[in-house]
């Protein structure tokens, strides 16, 4: 498996960090990992996208080697969207190609409907759009994000090894051990004898507002670019298929598929991502 390259970007109010696979002068594939992931997510599935583009898989705000938000500031959705286009225009890219997995898909596809111009082709892997709400829960949603403390001065968790570390996450989240490794590796830092991950605990906070339902299909119209969207099979709780199917006939031109595995099926079947990836492209 190739190594990546470290690449810096700095924005006039943070600086985030990326991990690159491939030429320089292939066309550019800009990568979005999901909630509490990192680059380290596309560690399995970039190296085999390399004969065909430049992968670069970006650590958001609050994730991996990236910066966190300054104090007092929260992580809002819409924001991560700013971040992206920024990120594009730091790099000089005209015109790419977006891949996102989860919170990373909803990212991507928000970002495809704010610059039709500027996406390519959007590549989609358990998610279109944001998370909504169909209102029963705004309020105790709002009240509750408020009445959390701010958890800047939370103690983050340490473990002895990296292994352990790898233990924890393979049980939180349902992968094999060697499948998580590569965003477990990423996601920590060394502190005094032991290991704590990098990610800024303000992640865990509850967002106090989400789009209404309707909001999110009058925004996902917007994408101009070909789509493909591929949800893993059984579904996953917080990705109902009818929501999703609703959503994506919003999208001009979307091609769904289904495939057997979790919800982080490109760390799974690294190769069948692949080549629906490359079948894609000849859809599209």
């Amino acid at each position: 498996m190739s190594a990546p390259a470290e690449r810096a970007i700095t924005l006039p109010h943070l600086r985030l960090s990326a991990q690159v696979w491939g030429e320089a002068d292939a066309p550019p594939l800009l990568a979005l990992h999901g909630w509490l992931d990192n680059a380290g997510s596309f560690a399995r599935l970039a190296p085999l996208l390399t004969d065909r583009w430049q992968v670069i898989a970006l650590d958001l705000p609050g994730h991996g080697h990236s910066d966190h938000l300054p104090a007092g500031a929260h992580y809002h959705f819409i924001d991560y969207v700013g971040v992206v286009l920024a990120v594009a225009e730091a790099l000089g890219l005209a015109r790419y190609q977006l891949l996102g997995h989860s919170l990373g898909a909803g990212i991507a596809s928000m970002v495809a409907a704010a610059m039709p111009d500027g996406v390519e082709r959007l590549l989609l892997i358990e998610g279109l759009g944001p998370m909504g709400d169909d209102g029963r829960q705004t309020l105790h949603r709002f009240r509750s994000a408020f009445a959390v403390a701010p958890a800047s001065g939370r103690t983050l968790r340490a473990f002895p090894s990296i292994d352990a570390a790898v233990s924890a996450r393979a049980i939180a989240s349902g992968l094999p051990a060697e499948q998580a490794r590569p965003i477990v590796e990423r996601g920590l830092r060394k502190a005094g004898d032991g290991w704590q991950w990098r990610s800024d605990p303000r992640l865990n906070r509850a967002s106090p507002l989400r789009l209404a339902e309707a909001q999110i299909h009058s925004l996902l119209s917007g994408i101009e670019a070909p789509a493909a969207l591929l949800l893993a099979k059984p579904e996953a709780p917080y990705l109902p298929e009818a929501q999703l199917q609703a959503r994506a006939t919003c999208v001009d031109d979307i091609v769904v598929s289904h495939m057997d595995g979790g919800h982080h099926l490109h760390l799974e079947h690294p190769e069948a991502v692949a080549s629906w990836i490359a079948d894609s492209q000849g859809e599209m």
